[in-house]
């Protein structure tokens, strides 16, 4: 039976081998892809185009989450502004929105 050192040892063995074999594949990948760039005179922009990045996948939340919205309703009395979206503020609910409209 093994001990426990000695599969101590084989892991850090495997671990590295491992780390060598992704750096060695990982520079093989590069090139193979410059070299396909380079072959098809490809930008950054075709291979990346906007908006396809590293965004929300479908059927999670929009591109457009997390933008800011400009405010549609201000209270008179106080400034504060409200955008129209989520939960109404105290100081509209039950009110004519038209009244408060910017």
């Amino acid at each position: 039976m093994t001990s426990y050192k000695d599969l101590l040892k084989q892991r850090e063995a495997l671990e590295q081998q491992i780390s060598e074999a992704r750096r060695r594949e990982l520079s093989e990948a590069v090139a193979q892809v410059r070299a396909l760039v380079a072959e098809y005179g490809l930008t950054a922009q075709d291979v990346f185009p906007a908006g396809r990045g590293r965004g929300p996948t479908k059927g999670t939340r929009s591109s457009t989450a997390g933008t800011k919205v400009a405010p549609k309703y201000r209270n008179p009395a106080t400034g504060e502004t409200w955008t129209g979206r989520g939960k109404a503020p105290k100081w509209i609910q039950n009110e004519n929105r038209e009244k408060f409209a910017i």
